[in-house]
């Protein structure tokens, strides 16, 4: 694995370590309070960003565009901020509401940039 193949293998194997952790942490303390948290950095993060890497990986031309390095870095810091974010939220701090939104939208942005990148060329193959 290569590039940008890399990087998103690596961030999702980091969301997976959290999101284990996380869930683990509320297993044994009984508070599954933070339950959208852990679904977010399993899904958004783990799950999206594995398929983001083996995308990557298959189609090696579409890893060495700018946009391929604009998708990775627009879905690793709004998904980063999203979940930290959503953290503190749903812990009482309601002042991250419009963090939260934002950081959201920024992943759609990056849902849609993938689309934008993938679409034509998994068609092309």
């Amino acid at each position: 694995m290569q590039g940008v193949a890399r990087k998103f293998f690596i961030l999702a194997v980091v969301y997976a370590i959290f999101g284990m952790l996380l869930g683990l942490e509320m297993g044994i303390s009984g508070d599954h309070s933070q339950m959208p948290v852990h679904a977010h950095m399993m899904v958004l993060g783990w799950l999206m960003s594995a398929v983001f890497a083996f995308f990557y990986h298959l189609f090696p031309a579409a890893r060495e565009t700018r946009l391929a390095q604009a998708h990775f870095w627009l879905t690793a810091v709004s998904g980063v901020i999203l979940v930290v974010s959503l953290f503190f939220l749903l812990a009482g701090n309601d002042a991250l509401e419009p963090v939260t939104a934002v950081a959201s939208m920024g992943f759609l942005a990056g849902m849609l940039l993938f689309a934008w990148i993938s679409v034509p060329v998994v068609r092309r193959a």
